[in-house]
């Protein structure tokens, strides 16, 4: 298995940019997909971003208007999800999670991070 922790959130004023890391320890992380989701107060968890195993596929959520990029450094067994231009509403706590197959259901994944608070003031 894989244990996952992420880091990076923080509060920014809308328009700003923020670069999330997530840290894996245990197996390797090649042998993951992985994604990030995020929940905002009072919602369901939704799909953010997800890349292959190698990274050499990418999906994102049609809502995200190409703003952020997930990218991922198997040798540092790191995660990144770069987010620009940043709005009120992506205010939610972002989670880091890996899964054996590219996906963008939630029930894919089996294993998540604790979670890192993203906060955009307007």
């Amino acid at each position: 298995q894989v244990q996952l922790v992420e880091s990076g959130g923080g509060l920014v004023q809308a328009g700003g940019s923020l670069r999330l890391s997530c840290a894996a320890s245990g197996r390797t992380l090649s042998t993951y997909a992985m994604a990030w989701f995020r929940q905002a107060p009072g919602k369901e968890r939704e799909f953010v971003a997800a890349t292959s195993r190698s990274g050499s596929s990418t999906v994102y959520a049609d809502s995200l208007e190409a703003r952020f990029t997930i990218s991922r450094d198997n040798a540092k067994n790191m995660v990144y999800l770069q987010m620009n231009r940043l709005k009120p509403e992506d205010t939610a706590i972002y989670y880091c999670t890996a899964s054996s197959f590219l996906a963008r259901l939630s029930t894919s994944y089996k294993y998540w991070g604790q979670g890192t608070q993203v906060t955009v003031s307007s």
